[in-house]
């Protein structure tokens, strides 16, 4: 497998990778925690709830667990849209440009835009999560039956798998969900609460559904201080399949993947900066430090996963403020620009 088809996965306590002994502490607490539901009196209801998540979210991990050095890109996006719309035509478009790239792609499973993402990718480069609804949420033909789609109960568990397993996201039209979900991952990424991906708003040629929404958080959430400037770094809004699909390949031109080690973050890159590059990120990128400077590592270091698809890669070490996202962000672009 190839360092393209690498996910690292950044813990939110940023711990490094569990030992044996960690991984069976894990599980003891997890039995633990069970132990002390009768003496809380937990309600039924709740046991319910708690043991289908725990179930569910099982069930997903052991799907993804083969495709976990693949990149995936998940595309949320209307159910309703019909097979002749320019948003549904622009999905199908996505689906296989990403996976002429060689990537996965992951959506919701169901009819619409999910379906054109799945049908552009093909079944054996397609992976789905639905969701179990009363009405309108059955899997499209394109995924149906396929090893690769989970069915969950719980829209919390679902958006948990779609984050948590995917290196990008693409946004197209649609409803409450699609916003819910937009707005989801934009919340994860300015919190430091998942790893900074490509997030790519795509509308229909033409089309300006995401340009009123742009519209609307420049001049009511960023002029009323409610966001920072940076923050509008973490998302990108197009009407070009092409645009969006290099978007993503450039973000992942020198980034490989980011992990906390300890109390610095940990920058994996395909190739390392000069001294004069580093010299410059200080001065450019001196802000986001909560103390020290921007070190360059040549090799894994002590906590890091010990894995043969990323011991080559350089790390470039800092002290993050853990705030300033957005400016992290536009690190990243920084590093593909320059050191690219």
């Amino acid at each position: 497998m190839s360092e393209d088809n690498y996910n690292s996965f950044t813990a939110p306590d940023g711990e490094p990778e569990t030992t044996p002994a960690e991984l069976a502490e894990l599980i003891e607490r997890l039995r633990q925690a069970s132990t002390h539901l009768p003496k809380e009196r937990t309600s039924h209801h709740d046991l319910k709830l708690l043991s289908r998540a725990i179930r569910e979210l099982r069930r997903a991990f052991s799907v993804f667990e083969p495709y976990r050095h693949q990149r995936k890109v998940t595309i949320f996006g209307s159910a309703r849209s019909s097979r002749d719309a320019p948003a549904y035509r622009q999905a199908e478009a996505l689906g296989r440009a990403m996976v002429e790239s060689g990537w996965f792609v992951v959506t919701g499973a169901a009819t619409g835009i999910m379906e054109a993402g799945h049908r552009g990718a093909g079944r054996d480069h397609s992976m789905g999560l639905n969701i179990l609804l009363p009405f309108e949420q059955q899997s499209n033909e394109i995924i149906r039956g396929d090893e690769k789609l989970v069915t969950m109960k719980y829209f919390f568990t679902r958006k948990l798998m779609f984050v948590k397993e995917c290196d990008a996201v693409v946004c197209l039209p649609g409803g409450f969900g699609t916003l819910d979900e937009a707005f989801e991952v934009l919340t994860l990424m300015q919190t430091g609460k998942c790893e900074l991906m490509p997030f790519v708003l795509l509308d229909a040629p033409g089309d300006n559904f995401w340009n009123h929404l742009l519209a609307f958080i420049e001049n009511n959430l960023l002029a009323d201080g409610m966001i920072s400037a940076e923050d509008l770094s973490l998302l990108y809004v197009t009407d070009s399949v092409n645009e969006a699909v290099a978007n993503i390949e450039r973000f992942y031109r020198v980034y490989h993947s980011m992990q906390y080690i300890r109390d610095r973050l940990m920058f994996r890159l395909r190739r390392a900066p000069s001294e004069q590059q580093l010299d410059a990120l200080d001065g450019e990128f001196g802000d986001i430090l909560s103390d020290g400077w921007f070190e360059l590592l040549r090799e894994a270091p002590p906590g890091e996963p010990d894995d043969p698809e990323i011991a080559h890669l350089a790390r470039l070490a800092f002290h993050f403020n853990r705030r300033s996202h957005g400016r992290l962000r536009k690190l990243v672009d920084w590093i593909n620009a320059e050191i690219g």
